[in-house]
């Protein structure tokens, strides 16, 4: 497979992360859905130890390269702050699906592979957090890890949209993108 400098290395800089991931080839899709530059997250590298992803699809590079420092320095380690243990999983509702963002004629970033929906987490201890049950719900420290990782990818991600958004968000986090000076977090 054949790729420019820039794709190089973005893959430089994702394999740095100590991420485990595979390039996947360029696949343009009807109807301005594709993947281009996009890669397969097998596991993510935390202080500690790897962490697994739970349902994740084709994420283009530099989003997988956010992702992957995220779940490093924003979320193991809060989890470990907040809640006592490191993180085992990341579970999310997928990454790549050819669609519109809901209720528009717009292509969601979805459908070119450059957005992450994060349904919960999963501590080594065993305990399950969940954006849809423990946002408002959970433990005060639950509340607050769930919190503290949020306003963590509003510093890595173009977009992040959760409960606080809108009723379509109130289950998950969305991350899209990666800063490029321009951010929106709600």
């Amino acid at each position: 497979m054949a790729m420019n400098a820039e794709a190089r290395q973005c893959l430089t800089e994702l394999s740095q992360t100590g991420a485990q991931f595979t390039a996947l080839p360029d696949n343009y899709g009807a109807q301005g859905c594709s993947t281009i530059g996009t890669v397969q997250m097998a596991t993510l590298r935390g202080d500690i130890a790897n962490m697994s992803i739970s349902n994740i699809g084709p994420v283009q590079c530099g989003v997988g390269t956010a992702f992957a420092a995220w779940a490093r320095f924003g979320v193991d380690r809060a989890a470990r702050q907040y809640l006592g243990s490191p993180l085992a999983r990341i579970e999310t509702m997928g990454s790549y699906a050819c669609r519109n963002v809901a209720g528009s004629t717009r292509r969601s970033a979805h459908a070119t592979a450059g957005a992450i929906d994060i349904a919960g987490f999963v501590l080594e201890d065993g305990r399950r957090i969940s954006v849809s049950e423990d946002w408002s719900n959970g433990s005060s420290d639950e509340r607050e890890f769930l919190r503290a990782v949020q306003r963590s990818a509003c510093k890595r991600f173009d977009t992040v949209l959760g409960p606080e958004y809108n009723a379509a968000h109130r289950d998950h986090f969305h991350l899209e993108g990666v800063i490029d000076g321009n951010s929106f977090c709600r």
